[in-house]
C-alpha cells in the first residue's frame, strides 16, 4: 500500500493510474483528473478541489472528506465506489458507474447527479438537485431526503423505504419502483411508468399516478390529490379522502372517502373500474362535458364543475 499523508497535490493527473493507494489528510488542489484509472485507494480526510477527480477508478472507498463545487463530474465511469460521511458540493457527480454506495453524504448541488448507474445504494443521503437518478437501475434507498424535481426519470428496479421527496414529476418513465414508509409531495406523479408499488407512504399530488400499467397503493394517505389514476391499471386501498379522480383503466380503488369521478365510459370502458368509499356515500359520476381543467392562481390545474 503505497501512502500519502498531508499533503498537496497540483497539476494534472498527479495520481493517475495509481494503484493500491492510502490517502490520509491529502489535498487535490489546481490540476484536473488527479486519480483517474486509479484502483484500490481508501481516502480519508480528504479534499478534492479540481474537475475530474476520480473517472475510471476501480475500488476507491472515501470518508470523511470533501467534494468542492470545481471538483464537478467527478467520478464518471467508476466501478465499485464506496463514499461515507463526506460532503459532495459538485453537480454532475456519478456516471455511467457500477457499483455506487452512498452512506451519510450531502449533495446540495445534486443536479445531473447519478446518472445511467447500476446496483447503487443510498443510506442517509441528502440530496438537492433535479433529474437526479436518471436511467439508473437497481437502486435501494433508505432515509434519502430529496429536494429537486424529475427524480429517477427512466429508471428501472428501485427500491427506496424511510424517505422524503419533494418533487415534481418524480418516477417518470420509470419500471420495478417500491416504495415504502416515505413521504412525497409533487405534481404529476409516476407518469408513462409500469409497475409501481407504494406501501405506507403520505403522497401529495396533483394529476400524479397517470398512465401507469400496475399501480398499486397500500395503506397510503393521499392528502390534496387530485385528477389521479388517467388510464392507469389500479389497486388502490388508501386511507383518508380522494378528491378526485379521472377515467382509470381498470381495477379497484377504495378510499374512506371519494369526491368526484370524471368517467367518460367510451374511452376506458364500462364498469372496468370499481370505485367504493368505504364511508358509503357514492362519489359524484360526472363526464368530460361536465368540467373543465383550468388553471389556478398558482399555474396549477383545476377541475372546474359545470353546474
Amino acid at each position: 500500500m503505497k501512502e500519502y499523508v498531508d499533503e498537496m497535490f497540483t497539476g494534472e493527473r498527479a495520481l493517475f493510474r495509481g494503484e493500491d493507494l492510502q490517502l490520509r489528510r491529502v489535498i487535490f488542489d489546481d490540476g484536473e483528473s488527479p486519480l483517474k484509472h486509479s484502483k484500490n485507494t481508501d481516502a480519508q480526510h480528504v479534499s478534492f478541489r479540481w474537475k475530474y477527480p476520480l473517472w475510471y477508478a476501480e475500488n476507491a472507498t472515501v470518508r470523511d472528506s470533501s467534494f468542492f463545487q470545481m471538483s464537478r463530474s467527478g467520478i464518471w465511469y467508476g466501478k465499485n465506489i464506496t463514499i461515507e460521511n463526506t460532503m459532495i458540493e459538485a453537480p454532475k457527480e456519478f456516471r455511467r458507474c457500477d457499483g455506487v454506495h452512498l452512506r451519510d453524504v450531502s449533495l446540495p448541488h445534486a443536479q445531473e447527479t447519478l446518472w445511467t448507474c447500476k446496483n447503487v445504494t443510498l443510506e442517509k443521503v441528502v440530496a438537492c438537485g433535479d433529474y437526479f437518478g436518471k436511467d439508473s437501475e437497481n437502486i435501494k434507498a433508505d432515509g434519502l431526503d430529496l429536494y429537486g424535481n424529475y427524480c429517477f426519470d427512466g429508471a428501472k428496479n428501485i427500491e427506496i423505504r424511510n424517505s422524503r421527496l419533494l418533487s415534481k414529476d418524480s418516477f417518470w418513465n420509470t419500471e420495478n419502483v417500491t416504495v415504502r414508509d416515505s413521504y412525497i409531495v409533487g405534481e404529476y406523479l409516476g407518469w408513462n411508468s409500469k409497475n409501481l408499488t407504494f406501501e405506507n407512504c403520505i403522497i401529495e399530488s396533483l394529476q400524479g399516478f397517470c398512465y401507469i400499467e400496475n399501480l398499486v397503493l397500500k395503506d397510503c394517505t393521499l392528502t390534496n390529490t387530485s385528477l389521479t389514476f388517467e388510464y392507469s391499471t389500479v389497486d388502490v386501498d388508501v386511507k383518508g379522502s380522494i378528491a378526485s379522480i379521472i377515467n382509470p383503466l381498470s381495477g379497484r380503488i377504495v378510499a374512506d372517502e371519494i369526491g368526484v369521478v370524471v368517467l367518460d365510459r367510451e374511452w376506458v370502458g364500462n364498469g372496468q373500474t370499481e370505485i367504493i368509499a368505504r364511508n358509503g356515500q357514492a362519489p359524484r359520476y360526472l363526464t368530460s362535458a361536465d368540467v373543465e381543467l383550468t388553471s389556478g392562481q398558482g399555474h396549477e390545474t383545476e377541475l372546474k364543475i359545470h353546474e
